[in-house]
């Protein structure tokens, strides 16, 4: 099993999800989130005043799938959250040595 974790931006999250719902995803938590890149932030005007916003609203999704679904999720995040401008996001791919559901006591794949 990998855990996927995907940081987007938050206008692409839709879109992202119907995509990752199209490739067989059941299931993912997200989370908004600050941070910055290569971008590292940027200055706005607000009532006169020039102020510096030094972390930028992002999106992060966690998305655990069987390793065989992994490049399938990988493909569908970076098709659509693609832009071609800075602050994209990254994808991170870890393994995950057990997975269990609460509920039921399920584990591995079967707790997906």
């Amino acid at each position: 099993m990998k855990l996927i974790t995907a940081t987007i931006k938050p206008f692409k999250l839709n879109e992202v999800r119907e995509a990752l719902t199209d490739v067989g995803v059941r299931g993912m938590m997200v989370h908004e989130i600050k941070g910055f890149g290569a971008q590292s932030g940027h200055t706005e005007i607000y009532r006169g005043a020039e102020y510096t916003v030094n972390f930028i609203p992002k999106i992060k999704l966690e998305i655990a799938v069987d390793a065989s679904m992994a490049d399938q999720v990988i493909e569908a995040i970076t098709s659509t959250a693609r832009t071609g401008k800075i602050g994209d996001g990254k994808i991170f791919v870890q393994d995950i040595e057990q997975t269990i559901r609460v509920r039921t006591g399920e584990t591995n794949i079967d707790a997906l």
